[in-house]
């Protein structure tokens, strides 16, 4: 089980596994008032750094699952590095239909609602897992501004124009679901380039020590096409950002 190649090779290097700088994540730590000893599940975990980080400043508790063997090995040795590996487990595995055995306190899928069939079937996912009262984290794109064509959409990586919201429509279409918008905390222009430009480098150092890997050729075509792409497309129009919702 594991996620395509592609994506162990491009994100090897990254802790964050979205537009967030570490500065963004503490920010969102803190602005759930998160209190020692508090319960958080975290579906498509990634590297571990939101728990790991979570455990050591505000001495949460943590679970996380990823499909990526890499990333799930790379969660338990900054859990080690830390020094909370006491406090946060990290499980390798599909995070599709995963309820925690125990409820908790904060129940997060940053980046990957693709685990629960889209925001909705996560939303309900995790709210499975959630004590009464609890708040749910979503991780997810928003359009900053609509795009012109469905070419536009499609070389910002979505599948078409309706994959996203605009940002005020993604914050009603909680409100929808009979959920309260309590915290967010949105990405910047900074954390979407140390997201997207740190994988150039990664390619460029991972063609260069292995020049005879089957995907020589696809890291190669994505290394070149790849910086203007993203400066031309996916940094003017695609925003990203995390919701905190609890339940009405």
């Amino acid at each position: 089980m594991d996620i395509p190649r592609i994506f162990n090779i491009t994100e090897s290097a990254h802790r964050i596994h979205n537009p967030f700088t570490p500065e963004k994540l503490a920010t969102l730590g803190a602005a759930l008032r998160l209190i020692p000893g508090t319960r958080v599940l975290d579906l498509g975990s990634g590297s571990g750094e939101m728990l790991c980080t979570w455990a050591r400043d505000y001495g949460i508790i943590g679970t996380g699952i990823d499909k990526s063997r890499l990333f799930s090995e790379q969660a338990k040795l900054r859990a080690e590095e830390l020094g909370v590996a006491d406090r946060v487990t990290f499980i390798h595995g599909d995070a599709a239909g995963h309820v925690a055995k125990e409820k908790v306190g904060v129940a997060a899928c940053l980046g990957a609602t693709w685990i629960g069939g889209g925001v909705v079937g996560t939303i309900e996912l995790l709210a499975k897992s959630l004590r009464s009262g609890g708040i749910i984290l979503i991780g997810e794109p928003y359009w900053l501004q609509l795009p012109p064509t469905e070419d536009v959409a499609k070389a910002c990586l979505a599948g078409s124009i309706s994959d996203f919201l605009v940002l005020p429509e993604l914050i009603g279409s909680f409100g929808d679901l009979e959920y309260d918008v309590v915290e967010m905390v949105l990405a910047d222009q900074e954390g979407w380039d140390r997201y997207e430009a740190a994988k150039w480098l990664t390619m460029r150092r991972w063609l260069e020590a292995n020049p005879n890997d089957d995907l020589v050729k696809d890291v190669r075509a994505k290394l070149t096409s790849e910086p203007k792409r993203y400066a031309a497309y996916t940094r003017e129009y695609l925003g990203w950002g995390v919701f905190a919702l609890m339940a009405r």
